[in-house]
């Protein structure tokens, strides 16, 4: 992995969706503090074993993210709103 990518790129690749993405180097939005673009360090379906390969390695300081649908992908299912998801861990 290792690439440098922007968030909406990693949420439209069929790589991520679905996964957990660990990034590093990231740059972040100064509004909202969310990453905007960041290089790509490991991914897993399962968030545990993606912390656990990110404590045992040199990349201790990365945000890990839900790669789940766009946004403008979804379509809607009801007027409720669903919860919030998870956010950046770092």
């Amino acid at each position: 992995m290792g690439s440098r990518l922007t968030w909406p790129q990693i949420r439209r690749s069929e790589e991520f969706r679905g996964r957990w993405v660990a990034l590093d180097h990231c740059t972040y939005d100064a509004r909202t503090a969310q990453p905007l673009e960041g290089s790509v360090v490991d991914s897993d379906e399962d968030l545990v074993e993606l912390c656990n390969r990110m404590q045992q390695s040199d990349n201790k300081h990365c945000a890990i993210l839900f790669c789940g649908e766009c946004e403008e992908e979804r379509a809607p299912m009801s007027s409720r709103r669903s919860p919030t998801p998870p956010r950046a861990y770092h």
